[in-house]
């Protein structure tokens, strides 16, 4: 599905945002030429749009075992450190390009791999609770997928029970397991709110992500002081008078222990 009318790639011959043609073909399906290269691909880059609710995978993503792939990463890294210039003999980093490797797959990259989402048991709302249930402040850590660098913040997450509740933990778990891929802010906040609705049965869903974006305050304008706010609302969260009621209880200070 794509967002925005938006396609993951460019076609040949387009024209970049000053409305100079782009001639050539890249690999990577963008049209690029010359000085209008790095012009269309930091400009998509900084665009933060997403081409689709899903996470952009080959078909043969998992054709390749994760010990492998931690082999292969090593190598195109370290192949990295030395164009870089970097001494790969020296003591403290020579173990770098195998723990970055490990690093991806089996950590801040592993919510690519669908064995690793998390199994969410329901039970019956015996306690009749009909009112939201909010899960606030779940700390979100993922990775720009423009530019791999880390995008940290807070979820809010809240469902109305339609019968069934879910294990207040499993609701964490689930944000951790889409923010560990390379993302954009938009498409992590669709895909948690996607995934509750399936998972509780329910279109009373509501995601609110504040997050600051390395790629925002380590590069590019600096600005180290800004974040982000995206925010996903279906069924009874789309009336004004419950979505206010959320909006409350996310902004009030939380309980210290």
């Amino acid at each position: 599905m794509k967002l925005n009318g938006t396609s993951s790639n460019t076609p040949s011959n387009s024209t970049s945002s000053n409305g100079q043609p782009v001639h050539g073909s890249h690999k990577n399906g963008y049209s690029l030429d010359g000085a209008y290269a790095d012009e269309l691909v930091d400009e998509i880059g900084d665009a933060h749009g997403a081409s689709s609710i899903d996470t952009p995978m080959r078909p043969d993503a998992f054709a390749l075992d994760d010990e492998l792939k931690i082999d292969l990463i090593e190598e195109h890294f370290r192949e990295i450190m030395s164009i870089l210039g970097l001494d790969l003999t020296d003591d403290s980093l020579k173990g770098s390009p195998r723990r970055v490797a490990k690093m991806y797959i089996n950590e801040v990259f592993s919510g690519l791999n669908p064995a690793n989402k998390p199994k969410a048991t329901l039970f019956d709302n015996k306690f009749r609770y009909n009112e939201m249930l909010v899960e606030k402040d779940i700390t979100v850590q993922t990775y720009c997928e423009h530019h791999f660098v880390p995008i940290m913040g807070k979820a809010h997450v809240a469902y109305i029970s339609s019968g069934k509740v879910i294990g207040l933990s499993k609701l964490n778990r689930i944000v951790e397991y889409f923010s560990k891929r390379p993302q954009v802010q938009e498409r992590l906040t669709i895909q948690i709110a996607e995934e509750l609705k399936r998972v509780l049965e329910t279109e009373d869903v509501a995601v609110i992500i504040d997050a600051k974006h390395l790629c925002v305050s380590t590069r590019g304008i600096h600005d180290v002081n800004s974040s982000t706010i995206t925010a996903s609302y279906s069924g009874k969260f789309s009336e004004d008078a419950t979505k206010q009621e959320l909006l409350r209880y996310v902004t009030q200070p939380s309980v210290s222990i």
